[in-house]
């Protein structure tokens, strides 16, 4: 068993490490059940396709609006404290939740509100949580460090939590919710184990909040790599936003399955992922990160073309595992790159520029695919997806070569690299 532990968990990436990474699986546990049981709760209490997508769209809302925030209190506040409060926070919600749909007193209303709620202390959570690995782990174990934490979000939020939540959603509607919170509080009470090194205190005054974020966007817009990243990922998140924002709608009405069905399709997903795990060393040995997320790229432009012309589940089955590995291999690349290159004081805010162009992206895309999927049916989404990746892919695919830079150190704070030419 301790072998098994030094393979998996390396101890010289650190005890706080350990802590980290069970904090993260299982908070990704509870992500996970709720990433099956939001939409079928939604689902259940409405058949108009913009509701559901407004779902997502509330879910996806809250890091645009206050990501860029998030990260300059996670640059300034306390970073564990900030986890372990709005897990609490979160914690609480669902319970309220929980406790309104086990009383017969939920409506589409309470619950598009609560999901607000929920992702708006998600944010503060998350922004803070991914500025610990480059506290706690050597530079150059930040693949490894990163490595791990993917494979257990791949595990347990996609691969695990998804037919958790669909089979306790069949039992009753209150209980993945319930089984949420409970796990969102063993995620803050994990956290609170964990001793973050000293942070240098900041020298001279403390400038306004909106100087302190105005600098992360700075730096993250002027430095190539980590622009082109952010550039990258909000463009593509408009067209898989826009198809996943009715994801729901489509297994149910398109493939036919029902809510453990629609679960497993997130497994499926997981399965792929980890099948990319062990050859991930071997792909980024042989294949610049460019040409890699040129790859990944491709790859979801003919995910969504496959979904939009298939009807049947087995083949779809064989996309979500081949979109899983995609999913796992970019996601892994691309915040090893941006811890790379980010100094320590400046990885909340920088970390928060990202998040607005990911959700930005989702928020512009669930917009959107609900409109379509109204007005001419759920594969509507798909294809807007196909056809507007494939002139981003076009429009983009120069721009990568900037990533290739990531062995660098990190840029002082003084000493910003300019726009590339």
């Amino acid at each position: 068993m301790s072998h098994l532990v030094e393979t998996v968990v390396p101890r010289r990436l650190g005890t706080p490490f350990r802590w980290l990474l069970a904090s993260s699986w299982v908070s990704n546990l509870g992500d996970g059940i709720a990433l099956a049981a939001a939409p079928l709760l939604v689902a259940s209490l409405t058949e108009d396709a913009r509701l559901v997508a407004l779902a997502a769209t509330l879910q996806w809302l809250p890091p645009l609006l206050f990501g860029l925030l998030a990260g300059a209190l996670a640059d300034r506040w306390d970073r564990r404290r900030i986890v372990i409060v709005v897990n609490t926070v979160r914690t609480v919600v669902l319970a309220a939740l929980a406790a309104t749909i086990g009383t017969g007193n939920e409506s589409i209303a309470v619950v598009l509100a609560a999901m607000f709620v929920l992702g708006t202390a998600e944010v503060f959570a998350d922004n803070a949580t991914q500025t610990f690995l480059p506290m706690l782990v050597a530079r150059d174990d930040l693949a490894v460090a990163n490595a791990r934490v993917q494979t257990g979000f791949i595990t347990v939020n996609q691969l695990a939590g998804p037919p958790v939540g669909a089979a306790l959603f069949a039992a009753g509607a209150l209980w993945p919710f319930a089984a949420q919170a409970v796990v969102v509080a063993a995620a803050a009470l994990l956290v609170a184990r964990m001793v973050l090194p000293g942070r240098e205190p900041h020298p001279g005054p403390r400038p306004h909040l909106g100087r302190d974020i105005a600098e992360g966007f700075r730096w993250a817009v002027r430095h190539a790599a980590v622009r082109t990243l952010v550039l990258t990922i909000f463009i593509f998140n408009i067209t898989f936003g826009a198809a996943w924002s009715v994801l729901v709608l489509y297994a149910t009405r398109r493939l036919g399955l029902g809510e453990v069905g629609y679960g497993l399709l997130t497994t499926v997903m997981a399965a792929g992922g980890l099948a990319a795990v062990p050859a991930y060393g071997w792909i980024t040995r042989r294949v610049s990160l460019g040409n890699l997320m040129r790859i990944g790229l491709v790859v979801e432009t003919l995910t969504h073309l496959g979904l939009a012309l298939t009807r049947q589940p087995w083949v779809a089955t064989g996309i979500f595992f081949v979109f899983g590995a995609h999913a796992f291999i970019w996601g892994t690349t691309s915040v090893t790159i941006r811890q790379r290159a980010v100094p320590v004081a400046l990885q909340g805010r920088v970390g928060s520029v990202n998040t607005v162009g990911v959700f930005g992206g989702l928020v512009v895309g669930s917009a959107v695919g609900g409109t379509l999927a109204e007005h001419w049916g759920v594969t509507a989404p798909f294809w807007f997806a196909a056809a507007g990746s494939a002139v981003f892919v076009v429009a983009i695919w120069r721009q990568l070569r900037h990533v290739a830079h990531t062995d660098e150190a990190p840029a002082p704070l003084d000493e910003v690299p300019g726009p590339a030419a």
